[in-house]
């Protein structure tokens, strides 16, 4: 079936249109394709007729390619789930994102964004400080990711949009057969300084772990590998970077417990667990703009994790209030703070409930997971009634979501920033500075 590519839509896909059982067009969406591309399909979800509206296929044969698409340059593109954009020129999967920004917010929210979107490029390439593996040991050691679309394990020597210092230590982990690696490991996470000499790893363990083997195992991978500095292990749980941030079962730990973490304003310290933002490179640039020229007497920095804003602000107001649910977070945050940020172990919901918010802030920041703030919170934001929101999103169709109620409260977008925290993947990092 040969269909013509409309679009691409939050998620990866491109979205083109067949006949339907009612004479209808249906939506079909299909992955790594670009607008405007011809492309023959095979229906993987849902037939041409489905009663369910839509289908899902991939492409069997570029008819018609674009300007714009490229050759991938990695090996396990379109296997692996991480990527989604490598067959896309980065300045074009740039255009694309900002694009799908703006009709989100429309067909989500109704939001017609009539300001300039204003972008905030990556390098495109090894850009992650974080990564987190896939851990198999039988019938041989492996590490890998997902592939597309399932659990089905796929074993990789390299990931590209990792930083050198994260595929060294990948390539001496395979290269040394995982190092009589247990196995009650199922995942690794590696978490590397701003300069890429030193990291942190965690690694989440099924119940059948034992203390004395993990910590054995600790010790000799931080021989091997002298730029590892700790090594934790947590309890494995159904997680997601997508997730709320909530607290890890610590099963036993080997070497340093923290790492340093140097941007051009300040340190922070993160231990091994704590949330830190992913981008290497863009990190000096979000929080520069996430904290501007703003400055007064009450500020609110909420979602505040290990205090990526909450130290800036600090130089800026007189009073902050920097709100984490996360304990492990929350011991960085009161480190990192100075003695003019009061840090509230809370959920945010729960604390904007509590009524203890008394006078109205100057500035409130908000960075929720891709789950959004939601109701309740945009409610109670609504409520105090801050001169100025400054929302850092990770999801358009959640940031639309909560936008939406603010905006009709009053409030309106001075500025729309997205940041491409994730070049080659589907993911949009948007900062919206709001005020009224």
């Amino acid at each position: 079936m040969l269909l013509s590519v409309e679009k691409l839509v939050y998620g990866g896909d491109g979205l083109a249109r067949m006949p339907g059982a009612d004479g209808r067009n249906m939506a079909v969406f299909v992955p790594f394709v670009l607008p405007g591309e011809k492309v023959e399909i095979e229906p993987t979800q849902g037939k041409p007729g489905a009663a369910k509206g839509f289908a899902r296929a991939n492409v069997s044969r570029i008819v018609e390619p674009a300007p714009g698409r490229v050759a991938a340059a990695c090996p396990y593109f379109e296997q692996c789930g991480g990527c989604h954009y490598q067959h896309i020129a980065y300045e074009r999967q740039v255009e694309l994102k900002a694009q799908i920004l703006r009709e989100t917010l429309e067909r989500v929210g109704k939001i017609r964004l009539t300001e300039e979107i204003r972008l905030h490029r990556s390098p495109p390439w090894h850009y992650r400080n974080r990564t987190r593996f896939q851990v198999r040991t039988a019938p041989q050691f492996a590490l890998g990711y997902y592939r597309l679309g399932s659990h089905e394990f796929l074993p990789v020597r390299e990931c590209p949009i990792s930083s050198p210092l994260i595929n060294g230590v990948l390539t001496q982990l395979l290269d040394g057969g995982g190092l009589e690696c247990p196995p009650a490991i199922e995942e690794l996470e590696l978490f590397a300084d701003a300069r890429d000499e030193r990291m942190l790893g965690w690694a989440f363990c099924s119940s059948e772990a034992k203390e004395k083997d993990l910590l054995r195992w600790a010790e000799r991978v931080r021989r091997e590998l002298p730029a590892l500095a700790g090594l934790h292990f947590f309890s494995s749980r159904q997680r997601a970077e997508d997730e709320a941030r909530v607290d890890l079962k610590l099963l036993a730990q080997s070497g340093e417990t923290t790492i340093c973490y140097r941007t051009a304003r300040a340190e922070y310290r993160v231990s091994a667990g704590a949330f830190f933002q992913v981008n290497r490179h863009l990190i000096d640039e979000l929080v520069s703009v996430v904290v501007g020229g703003a400055g007064g007497e009450i500020a609110l920095d909420l979602y505040a994790g290990v205090g990526l804003f909450s130290v800036p602000i600090a130089e800026k107001f007189r009073h902050i209030f920097a709100v984490e649910a996360s304990q492990i977070s929350i011991g960085d945050l009161k480190h990192n703070a100075s003695a003019n940020v009061k840090v509230v172990g809370a959920r945010t919901e729960e604390y904007l409930r509590s009524g203890a918010v008394r006078k109205r802030p100057n500035l409130i920041v908000l960075d929720p997971p891709r789950t959004g703030a939601g109701k309740a919170v945009t409610r109670s934001l609504i409520e105090i009634g801050a001169q100025c929101i400054h929302y850092v999103a990770c999801d358009p169709a959640t940031l639309a979501r909560d936008l939406a109620p603010l905006l009709a409260a009053g409030y309106r977008i001075e500025e729309a920033h997205l940041f491409d925290l994730f070049p080659q993947a589907f993911h949009v990092e948007s900062v919206m500075l709001l005020a009224r």
